[in-house]
C-alpha cells in the first residue's frame, strides 16, 4: 500500500456500504415470511460448504438498530440493503404482507434519523419458492409478478428511499443459478438458461415503470462486470474472449441502453415479444457497477459445450476466495464502459467492491485486516483515476458492512468491515472500518457538513427494534 495520501473525491460523492437480505437478516419465518429458493437450496444436504443456512445469518432482523449505529459511526451517507421478496409476498403474488413491510419501514426510518440515505435493492436472488415451482425466471410470468412486487414496496417506502435498484447481478444469478447449478435454484442448463436473462431484464423494465408510477426516486440496476483478458493472442483466444465479454458484460447492458442483445450470443429470437426491448431500455438514472476481479479466458478444448474456457490469471495476489486482486481492473472497467456506450451511459455508482479474507480476532478481541485496507486503498485510487479520466462516477459502496452468510460458501468467507461472531452475533469493527472512516469518508471529521457519529438513541432504538420484530 502506498504511503501517499488518498486523493479527495468530488463534493457530494456518495459513500456507502452494501448488504443483502438473505445473507444478513435471519428471521426465516418471522412475521409471515415465506420460503425462498435459497431456503430450499441451503437446506438441501451437500450444497453449502459448511452445511449452514441463512435461517439466522447475522440476525439483522433483531439487531438492525445496532447495525444502523455502526453505519452512522462509520460515517457513510448511504446504505444499500435488499428487500426480501418472500417477506413482502410469501407466495410470490397477491397483496402485501404488511408485517413483513413493517420491518423495512422501521429500517428506513432509522436510517433517515441517522442521516443515511436508504438505497433499496428489490431483488438480490431470493425468489419466493412458489414462483420457482411455477418455472422461476425461466417463465415469462415471473417478470410480471416482479413488477407487482415492486409496486407494493414502492407504495410503502417510496417517499423515503433515495435510490431504487431493481436487480442485483442478473448475470451471476442466471449463470450460477440456472446455468451451472452452483447457486439456487440449482439448475444446470448452460446456454439454455438464456430465458432467465431475458425475463430478468423484462422484469427490470416493468419494475422501472411501476416504481416511476409511485415515486420520483431515481432508478438503477446493479450489474456485475469483469474485464476480460485473453490468455493468448491467437484468433481462437480472441474469439473466446469476445464471446465471454458478450455474455458477462454486454448481455445485461446492451439491451438496457437501447442496443438490443449482442449478436454473438445467438439468443432464441422467440424469447423477445412485442415491445420487450423498449420496456427493457427504459432510461436509467444510475448504472450500478459491481466489480471484484477480471477474468482470464482462452479458446475451449474441442467438444466443449461452451465457446470459451475460464482460466486463472497469473501474477496477482489473491483473496481468501481465490479471486485475483487487480485494482486497475476497476479503472479499466469504468473507462471501458464510457468508451463503449458513450452518451448512452448514465452516471455510475460502484454498488459493490470488496474482498474476503480470513479475519480472526486477536487475544484482545481486536480484528486487524491489513489486506482489506490495502485492497480498498488501491481500488479507491483506481476509482479516482477513472473519475480524473472523465468517467461520471457519483458513489462507492463497500461490500460489505458485515461478515455474512456467503451463499454456497456458507459462513466460510468474511467480506465485512465489521467482524461477526456467528455463534453470538457480536459485532466488532475491524481496523478497515476505522481506516475507511478516517481516511476516505471523513478525513476532516464530518460527513456532508455533519458530524458522523452514532445516534445518541442507538441503544433504545435497538431495544425497540427487537421488541417490535418479535
Amino acid at each position: 500500500m502506498t504511503t501517499e495520501p488518498l486523493p479527495e473525491f468530488p463534493a457530494g460523492f456518495r459513500w456507502g456500504v452494501s448488504t443483502s437480505a438473505y445473507q444478513i437478516e435471519g428471521g426465516a419465518t418471522a412475521a409471515g415470511r415465506g420460503p425462498s429458493i435459497w431456503d430450499t437450496f441451503a437446506h438441501t444436504p451437500g450444497l453449502i460448504a459448511d452445511g449452514s443456512t441463512g435461517d439466522v445469518a447475522c440476525d439483522h432482523w433483531h439487531r438492525h438498530a445496532e447495525d444502523v449505529a455502526l453505519m452512522a459511526g462509520l460515517g457513510v451517507s448511504a446504505y444499500r440493503f435488499s428487500v426480501a421478496w418472500p417477506r413482502v409476498q410469501p407466495g410470490g403474488s397477491g397483496p402485501a404482507n404488511a408485517a413483513g413491510l413493517d420491518f423495512y419501514d422501521r429500517l428506513v426510518d432509522d436510517l433517515a434519523a441517522a442521516g443515511i440515505d436508504p438505497v433499496a435493492t428489490l431483488y438480490h436472488w431470493d425468489l419466493p419458492q412458489p414462483l420457482q415451482d411455477a418455472g422461476g425466471w425461466l417463465h415469462r410470468d415471473t417478470a410480471a409478478r416482479f413488477a407487482e412486487y415492486a409496486d407494493l414496496v414502492a407504495a410503502r417506502l417510496g417517499d423515503r428511499v433515495k435510490l431504487w435498484i431493481t436487480l442485483n447481478e442478473p448475470f451471476i444469478h442466471m449463470s450460477l443459478g440456472y446455468g451451472t447449478g452452483e447457486h439456487a435454484p440449482g439448475r444446470t442448463l448452460l446456454f439454455d438458461a438464456f430465458p432467465a436473462a431475458h425475463h430478468q431484464l423484462l422484469g427490470h423494465g416493468l419494475a422501472v415503470a411501476a416504481l416511476r408510477a409511485r415515486t420520483a426516486g431515481p432508478v438503477a440496476i446493479a450489474n456485475n462486470y469483469s474485464p476480460v483478458r485473453p490468455a493468448g493472442d491467437t484468433d481462437a483466444d480472441l474469439a473466446a474472449a469476445a464471446a465471454y465479454d458478450a455474455l458477462h458484460n454486454r448481455l445485461f447492458t446492451d439491451p438496457l441502453l437501447g442496443l438490443g442483445y449482442p449478436d454473438l450470443l445467438g439468443l432464441d429470437p422467440g424469447l423477445v415479444r412485442g415491445d420487450d426491448l423498449a420496456v427493457i431500455a427504459a432510461p436509467l438514472d444510475v448504472l450500478g457497477v459491481n466489480y471484484y476481479n477480471p477474468s482470464g479466458v482462452r479458446a475451449p478444448e474441442p467438444g466443449s459445450p461452451l465457446p470459451f474456457e475460464l482460466v486463472e490469471l497469473a501474477g496477482y495476489p489473491r483473496t481468501a476466495f481465490g479471486w485475483p486482486v487487480a485494482p486497475d481492473g476497476l479503472r479499466e472497467l469504468l473507462t471501458g464502459l464510457r468508451d463503449r456506450y458513450g452518451d448512452r451511459l448514465p452516471p455510475i455508482q460502484v454498488t459493490e467492491n470488496g474482498c474476503a479474507y480470513d479475519d480472526v480476532p486477536d487475544a484482545e478481541g481486536r480484528v486487524h485486516d491489513p489486506d482489506r485496507i490495502a485492497y480498498l486503498d488501491a481500488h479507491l485510487r483506481a476509482l479516482r483515476a477513472a473519475i480524473d479520466d472523465g468517467v461520471d462516477v457519483t458513489g462507492y459502496f463497500v461490500w460489505s458492512l458485515l461478515d455474512n452468510w456467503e451463499w454456497a460458501e456458507g459462513f466460510t468467507k468474511r467480506f465485512g468491515l465489521v467482524h461477526v461472531d456467528f455463534g453470538t452475533g457480536a459485532r466488532t469493527p475491524k481496523s478497515s472500518y476505522a481506516w475507511l472512516r478516517d481516511t476516505a469518508i471523513r478525513p476532516g471529521g464530518t460527513r456532508d457538513g455533519r458530524t458522523a457519529t452514532a445516534p445518541a438513541d442507538a441503544a433504545p432504538a435497538a431495544r425497540r427494534a427487537t421488541s417490535d420484530a418479535e
